[in-house]
C-alpha cells in the first residue's frame, strides 16, 4: 500500500500524549479513564495537552462507563461537553449511541454530527456491541460519519479479525474502518495483511512505577478489583515508536 498507514494513540494524561507524539503517533484520542474504556476529558486536560502537543486531537464524548444507551440528561451533558471540547481545541470528535434494540441512535447521533461540524466524526467501540454490524455501518455512512472504531465486535481485534476484514470491504470508500483493541507489535503485521485498514488505533501503553514514597495498600481508591494505586499506566514512546517502524515498513 503507497499510502501511509496512520496510527492513533489513546491517551488519558498529558504525559502520554506527550509520549505518543515523541513516538511517531499521527493523531490522538484523548479521554479520561481509559481504563473504563475512556470517558471524555477534562477541560483542564484538553486545554493542557493542546498546548503541548501539536498533534491533532480527537476528543472522547462519553459521559459514563457502562452501555451506550444515554438518558435525555446524559445526551445534554454530551452535547455540552462537545460543545467545549470544539471551543478548546479539538480536531476531530469521537462518540457512540445506541438503541435499547442495539442499533445506532440513529436521531442523538445525527443531531450530535451536526453539532460537532466542521470537525470530522469517529463512532467508537459502541459499534462493536451494536446487534447487527453491517446495518450499524450503513447507517453510520448514511449519517456521514468520516470513521468507525472496531475490533470486529470481539474482545480484540485479533479475535474480530475476519469481520474487520468485511467491514473494510463493506465500507470502501465511504467510511473509514479503523481497527483498535487489543493490538500489539507482535499482531499488527497480521491484521494489517489481511485487513488492509489505512489507519489503527493503540494505547502502547507501559507500567510505571508510582512515584510515592509512602504508601498505605490498604485503601483502594476505586473498585474492589483495581488496578494498585501505585501503577501508572501511559502511553510508551518506545512502543509508539516500535508501531510506527513496523507500519512503515509494511
Amino acid at each position: 500500500m503507497s499510502e501511509r498507514r496512520r496510527i492513533e494513540v489513546c491517551v488519558d494524561s498529558v504525559e502520554s500524549a506527550l509520549a505518543a507524539e515523541a513516538g511517531g503517533a499521527d493523531r490522538l484520542e484523548l479521554c479520561a479513564a481509559l481504563g473504563e474504556g475512556g470517558l471524555t476529558p477534562t477541560a483542564g486536560l484538553m486545554e493542557t495537552v493542546r498546548a503541548e502537543v501539536k498533534l491533532p486531537i480527537a476528543a472522547m464524548i462519553r459521559p459514563r462507563a457502562g452501555d451506550f444507551c444515554y438518558s435525555d440528561h446524559e445526551f445534554a451533558v454530551m452535547r455540552r461537553d462537545l460543545a467545549l471540547m470544539k471551543q478548546l481545541g479539538a480536531d476531530l470528535i469521537v462518540l457512540g449511541l445506541l438503541a435499547p434494540d442495539g442499533s445506532v441512535d440513529r436521531e442523538r447521533t445525527a443531531r450530535l454530527v451536526a453539532e460537532a461540524r466542521p470537525l470530522p466524526v469517529t463512532f467508537h467501540r459502541a459499534f462493536d456491541v451494536a446487534a447487527d454490524a453491517r446495518a450499524a455501518l450503513e447507517c453510520l455512512v448514511e449519517l456521514g460519519i468520516e470513521r468507525v472504531l472496531t475490533s470486529g465486535q470481539e474482545k480484540s481485534v485479533l479475535e474480530g479479525l475476519e469481520l474487520v476484514t468485511e467491514l473494510v470491504r463493506w465500507a470502501g470508500d465511504r467510511i473509514l474502518v479503523v481497527p483498535g483493541g487489543g493490538i500489539t507489535e507482535r499482531n499488527l503485521p497480521r491484521i494489517l495483511r489481511e485487513c488492509r485498514a489505512k489507519e489503527f488505533h493503540v494505547s502502547a501503553s507501559a507500567t510505571r512505577d508510582s512515584r510515592m514514597t509512602y504508601r498505605n495498600t490498604r485503601v483502594p481508591m476505586g473498585r474492589v478489583l483495581a488496578a494498585s494505586e501505585f501503577a501508572v499506566s501511559q502511553a510508551d514512546s518506545g512502543r509508539v515508536r516500535q508501531f510506527r517502524g513496523l507500519v512503515d515498513t509494511l
